[in-house]
C-alpha cells in the first residue's frame, strides 16, 4: 500500500484511462479544495501533480482572470488534461517532476495547490523548498493528503481482502500514507521555509461505483487502479478469479441505492511563503 506508484509508466496510463471514475471518487475533496481557494488572493496557480486536470480546470472555469498551470510526471495524464482543457485559454499543462521543475516564461505562482499529489516526493523537504523558490513572495499553499488508514476504508475494509504484506510498510515512505502524521507535515513544511502551517481534518465519501450495475462499476475501479489492482496483477489466474469473487461479494454488501461508497479522511493543509 505504501509503495511509490509508477506514475511515469503503467500507473499513470491506468489513471489516465480511468479519469472519469477517479474524478467522481474525489468529487467531495475537489469541492472542499475549491472552497479553500477563497481564503487566498491570487492571479496565478500551480497545480502540483495535476493528474487529468480536474482541479486545474475547475479553478480556470471559475476564475477567467487567473492563469492556471498544472504539472504532472505522467505524460499520458498531461495529454488527457490538455485534451479536456483545450477550450480554456487560461489553463495549461506541463510534463515534469514538481520537485525540480522550472516554470516556463518566468511564471511565478502566488497559489500552489494539490489534490493528493504531494505524498510521493522522495525528498519532501527538498521538494517543498524548491516549490517555495519558484513561487511568488507571500504565495499561498493549499493541498490535501490522506489521514491515517483507520479513517480511510479503501486501506482497511478493501485492503483487508488482500493477503497481509510480508513486512510492515514504512509509514514515512513516499506513497499514499506518507503525510498521514500531521506533526511530520508541519516539520517538513517548516523546514522547507513555509510559515503559518495549518491542518484541518476533512471527511468525505469516496464513490467507487454507481448506476444500474454499481457493483461491476466498483469492481472495475479497484481492478484497474490503485493498490488492489497492483496486487491482482501479481496473482495467478486462479487466485485472481477467486479474489474477484470475494471483491464483488464485499462490494455488493456495501451497495446502497445504486451507489458503492467508502468513508475517507483527508488533511486540508495550508501554509504561506514569507
Amino acid at each position: 500500500m505504501s509503495r511509490v506508484m509508477d506514475w511515469e509508466g503503467q500507473a499513470g496510463k491506468s489513471w489516465a484511462a480511468e479519469w472519469r471514475r477517479t474524478d467522481r471518487s474525489w468529487g467531495g475533496l475537489t469541492e472542499r479544495l475549491l472552497r479553500g481557494t477563497r481564503d487566498f488572493s491570487f492571479s496565478s496557480v500551480l497545480d502540483i501533480g495535476c493528474g487529468a486536470g480536474e482541479l486545474s480546470l475547475a479553478i480556470a472555469r471559475g476564475r477567467h482572470n487567473v492563469s492556471v498551470l498544472g504539472v504532472d510526471i505522467s505524460s499520458r495524464l498531461v495529454e488527457v488534461a490538455r485534451e479536456r482543457g483545450h477550450n480554456l485559454a487560461n489553463a495549461s499543462f506541463e510534463l515534469g517532476d514538481a520537485s525540480r521543475w522550472i516554470p516556463p516564461g518566468g511564471f511565478r505562482p502566488d497559489l500552489l495547490i494539490s489534490r493528493h499529489g504531494v505524498m510521493f516526493f522522495p525528498d519532501p523537504v527538498g521538494a517543498f523548498s524548491h516549490l517555495a523558490s519558484i513561487s511568488a513572495a507571500g504565495a499561498g499553499l493549499l493541498f490535501s493528503c490522506f489521514r491515517s488508514p483507520a479513517v480511510n476504508e479503501i486501506f482497511t475494509a478493501v485492503g483487508n481482502l488482500l493477503p497481509p504484506p510480508e513486512t510492515p510498510p514504512d509509514p514515512e515512505a513516499p506513497g499514499p500514507m506518507a503525510f498521514a502524521d500531521p506533526n511530520r507535515v508541519r516539520t517538513i513544511l517548516t523546514a522547507a521555509g513555509w510559515t503559518d502551517v495549518k491542518l484541518e481534518p476533512f471527511d468525505f465519501a469516496m464513490v467507487v461505483g454507481m448506476g444500474e450495475d454499481a457493483v461491476s462499476d466498483a469492481a472495475a475501479y479497484f481492478s484497474t487502479i490503485g493498490p488492489v489492482a497492483s496486487a491482482m496483477a501479481a496473482m495467478s489466474e486462479e487466485d485472481r478469479a477467486a479474489f474477484r469473487q470475494r471483491l464483488r461479494g464485499f462490494l455488493a454488501s456495501r451497495e446502497i441505492d445504486g451507489i458503492v461508497a467508502f468513508s475517507a479522511g483527508a488533511w486540508i493543509v495550508t501554509a504561506r511563503r514569507p
